[in-house]
This record gives structure tokens, C-alpha cells and sequence, in this order.
């Protein structure tokens, strides 16, 4: 049985007082949100303490936003695994394409968080998705193909939510068709070892657009970036139709 899975990403927004503010206003959206799907949400490293703190029994999962695969060591500016874990994060995200772009990001470092992540007991986020280039190009499926044979190389695939996030979507305005989003999440699919992997889509998310994404078949969830932000737009991709 595949999970739903809304996770918002806040990426480097929202200081711990701006946390609070957005909390205040989003718990209550929740109360009859339906109780198969899971929320998460995926805040900046400072952001991580003040939600452990607030959403002790509600149904919100929190989720960190990037990973170290040592446990300690001399990595100045990275956290570990039991950094995270001792505050309650649930889930990280692993691999988004701006880690990729700007931070040096590789399948290989993704795969080292990713068997980080699941020895520690956190559920990874494993993003993947082409830049618009290489859409033009023809070269989608075969790039994802390689990014999944790489980054889940010993990977648990029972405990593994992967998004994904075609990189010209990303805070675009610009969403992939939802058939067509739906037929790369089916790709992917079709090259796991467990079919029953919740497979998220991300891009560009906003409450006008998700009753359409998710009334995709092969669609299980959303990884919402800008529309996270504002309590009443998630609530309402939270509660999507």
C-alpha cells in the first residue's frame, strides 16, 4: 500500500518567531485532513528544534532538509544523523536539485546520505529530475534512470519516498503537465525493486493546480516548495480534493 506524503520544503526561509507565526495559523486547517495522508515539514536546520517542540501530538512529521552521511567528524557547516534524530526529524531531503546545482552535489554523495539517513532511521526524500536542456534534449529518462541506478545503490527501498522535481519547474511558475508528470513517476517506478515507494511530484505545487496532480494514478504526493509557506495555500494542498 503506497503512502500519500505532502511534505512542504521551506529552503531558506523563515526564522524561528516566522515558524511560530506560520504554525498558529496552519494547525488548525489540519483537524479534518484526511488520516492516510502524511505531513511533513521539511525547515531550515534552525527551524527543526522549535518544531519538535510544537508539533509533539499533532500528525505533523518533521523533516530536515539535508544530511551528512559520518556521524561526526570535521565537515564544518554539515549535521549528522544523530543531530537530527535527537530532535524528533522523521524525514530529510536528499539530492534536491539545488544542492545539485550550487553545493556540488553528486549521485554518489547522494547515495552516502541516503544509507546515512536509513541507518539512523530517518526516511529519506530522494529528488531527481532533468533541467529543461536536457528535457529539450531527450535525454529525461535516461538521466533519471542513471540518477536512480547510482543514488540507490544498497538503499532500503521499503523505507525511501522519492520526489520528482523536473528542475524547470522548480519556482518557475511552470509545472509539468500533470499526464506528463505522471508518466516519468510511472518510469520510475518501473525501476525499483519495491513498486510500493511513494513517488512524489514536485514543481511548482500550488492550490490551483494539486487536485489535478494528485488525481494522477501513479502520483503519491507532493513536495511543495513556495505554496509551503503560506499556512492557508499549503492547508489547502494539504486537503486537496
Amino acid at each position: 500500500m503506497r503512502k500519500v506524503i505532502i511534505a512542504g520544503n521551506w529552503k531558506m526561509y523563515k526564522t524561528q518567531a516566522e515558524t511560530q507565526e506560520f504554525l498558529q495559523g496552519f494547525l488548525d486547517t489540519i483537524t479534518e485532513t484526511a488520516d492516510d495522508r502524511e505531513i511533513v515539514l521539511c525547515v531550515p536546520f534552525t527551524d527543526l528544534a522549535t518544531l519538535s517542540r510544537n508539533l509533539h501530538g499533532t500528525r505533523i512529521q518533521v523533516g530536515a532538509q539535508n544530511v551528512h552521511w559520518e556521524e561526526a567528524g570535521a565537515y564544518t557547516g554539515e549535521i549528522s544523523p544523530p543531530m537530527l534524530t535527537e530532535l524528533n526529524v522523521r524525514y530529510v531531503v536528499i539530492g534536491h536539485s539545488e544542492r545539485r546545482q550550487y553545493f556540488g552535489e553528486t549521485d554518489a554523495t547522494v547515495n552516502l546520505r541516503l544509507k546515512a539517513a536509513q541507518k539512523h532511521g530517518l526516511t529519506p526524500i530522494l529528488c531527481v529530475g532533468e533541467t529543461k536542456q536536457q528535457r529539450d534534449a531527450g535525454e529525461t529518462e535516461a538521466l533519471i534512470q542513471q540518477q536512480l541506478e547510482q543514488a540507490l545503490v544498497g538503499v532500503d527501498q521499503q523505507r525511501l519516498v522519492i520526489a520528482y522535481e523536473p528542475i524547470w519547474a522548480i519556482g518557475t511558475g511552470d509545472t509539468c503537465e500533470s499526464k506528463e508528470a505522471n508518466r516519468i513517476i510511472g518510469l520510475i517506478r518501473s525501476q525499483l525493486t519495491n513498486p510500493n515507494v511513494t513517488i512524489q511530484y514536485g514543481g511548482s505545487v500550488k492550490p490551483g493546480n494539486v487536485d489535478e496532480i494528485m488525481a494522477q494514478p501513479e502520483i503519491d504526493g507532493a513536495l511543495v516548495g513556495g505554496a509551503s509557506l503560506e499556512p492557508q495555500d499549503f492547508a489547502r494542498i494539504v486537503n486537496y480534493q
